[in-house]
């Protein structure tokens, strides 16, 4: 999650929050690519998580790496809870159960954010190892329960963990135990961030599919491909899910910021510290009259911190965040702003793949959404299985990348980062079903082989 922002300047009323959003738009020239990755952190030895405090724990990596890199702490007391590049990189922050995330630089290329990722782990690796830490690719955490799993020391995370069960059966599973890979992209206009929306909600599912990792809960499958994926189902869905209204005429930023005040609140920051108000309306401390807050109104730090509360398979900042994929092998990190820059930053694939996606109707988006988690590539859609669809996407996105036409210095274009993905089209086997495969051949019905096949 990123990291909370503390800007105090007022909010006068809703069309500011629609124009900070239209700020957004930048020239296609300026457009950039930022990926985040989320790990799990295990010990080497018994494959155990890791604590935030002790000898080898959480604290000493995150301090390990300030000393590596140089980068400036970021503290909640006295507490370090993530690291910021300040001369305008990226970051590292942890999630709610430990899991270690690296926020991107935004960057021109897929060249430039594979090399960025590649520098990241090992970086971690070379701290890591001496702590006796391991990090894991996987979607959720194949073998221990919610229980074992350890508690990061941040404000924002205890206040989510009180609500999230008054709102769905899976949400503390959702903070604590699962992991993805998406990128952020930019848009040129309201006209190109709705065209890009669309097509980004329609086709998640493919993505969920091509990535699909999580197929075991404590140490046994759980039924499912991508169980992170299906976690999402029943998390909260006021705030996440397909957004059928993206799709209706006169979509644009104005709608978005109604949906965004319409999602319950869960916390205001003040100065260090977090103030709860789950359960409560944006638009009532908007207006100044909050039950909880009395004389108070919005700030714009309110409305960034609410907007990264809210968890669509497509996301809307002031630029656009891709949602759907399991984290996964190092391979695949660099395959997923691969498989979403060729299809959105080039116009000729962006509206090719609308064509694919503009006739489905919301009850079938919101049908292959929900079949996927278990079936991957062989659910279907309009008459089609997502395998065939995947295979068109995909070619739509190397043509897209072909033409954006950013070579490496070994003369090698962006296309080759889909190799992976074309591999998994070409067999119908996703990653889930390759670690299913192995959990009952060679690994003899136990994950904990796993703690090396996928291991950064």
């Amino acid at each position: 999650m990123a990291r909370d922002t503390l800007d105090a300047t007022p909010i006068a009323g809703r069309h500011e929050l629609v124009e900070w959003m239209e700020q957004g738009s930048k020239p296609e020239r300026a457009f950039r690519i930022g990926t985040e990755h989320e790990k799990i952190p295990f010990t080497l030895g018994r494959h155990e998580p890791v604590p935030y405090e002790g000898p080898k724990g959480i604290r000493k990596l995150l301090e390990g790496m300030r000393s590596l890199l140089g980068w400036e702490p970021i503290m909640e007391g006295p507490t370090i809870i993530g690291l910021a590049d300040v001369t305008g990189g990226g970051a590292i922050s942890l999630e709610p159960g430990g899991q270690f995330e690296l926020s991107g630089a935004p960057v021109s290329t897929i060249h430039e954010t594979c090399a960025e990722l590649n520098a990241h782990l090992a970086q971690v690796r070379e701290v890591a190892e001496p702590l006796g830490i391991g990090f894991l690719g996987i979607g959720m955490s194949p073998k221990w329960t919610r229980t074992e799993t350890p508690v990061m020391p941040k404000g924002r995370y205890k206040i989510m963990a009180g609500y999230m069960p008054k709102v769905g059966k899976l949400g503390l599973d959702m903070m604590f135990r699962t992991c993805t890979v998406q990128v952020n992209l930019d848009f040129s206009s309201e006209a190109d961030m709705v065209r890009k929306m669309r097509v980004g909600l329609a086709l998640q599912p493919v993505a969920t599919a091509l990535f699909a990792n999580s197929p075991f809960t404590e140490g046994k499958p759980n039924g499912f491909l991508s169980f992170r994926s299906e976690i999402w189902r029943d998390t909260d869905n006021a705030r996440s899910g397909m957004l059928p209204f993206a799709f209706e005429d006169g979509f644009g930023f104005d709608r978005y910021v109604d949906y965004a005040l319409d999602v319950p609140m869960y916390f205001v920051k003040r100065g260090e510290s977090y103030v709860d108000v789950s359960g409560t309306s944006f638009r009532d401390l908007l207006a100044g009259r909050h039950p909880l807050l009395p004389g108070e109104t919005a700030t714009l730090s309110d409305w960034i911190n609410h907007l990264s509360t809210i968890f669509p398979e497509v996301r809307l900042k002031r630029f656009l965040e891709m949602r759907g994929a399991d984290a996964g092998p190092w391979a695949k990190l660099c395959a997923l702003p691969a498989l979403w820059v060729g299809l959105l930053y080039d116009q000729q694939s962006l509206d090719a793949a609308w064509d694919l996606a503009k006739d489905w109707t919301a009850e079938q988006r919101q049908q292959l959404r929900d079949d996927v988690p278990r079936l991957g590539l062989k659910a279907e859609i309009a008459g089609r299985q997502l395998r065939d669809i995947a295979r068109d996407v995909l070619k739509l996105s190397e043509a897209g990348l072909k033409r954006r036409g950013f070579h490496d210095r070994l003369g090698r274009d962006e296309t080759r980062f889909l190799e992976p993905l074309e591999e998994i089209v070409l067999t119908g086997r996703s990653p889930a079903d390759k670690l299913l495969a192995l959990y009952n051949g060679e690994w003899d019905h136990s994950v904990e082989p796993a703690f090396q096949a996928l291991a950064y």
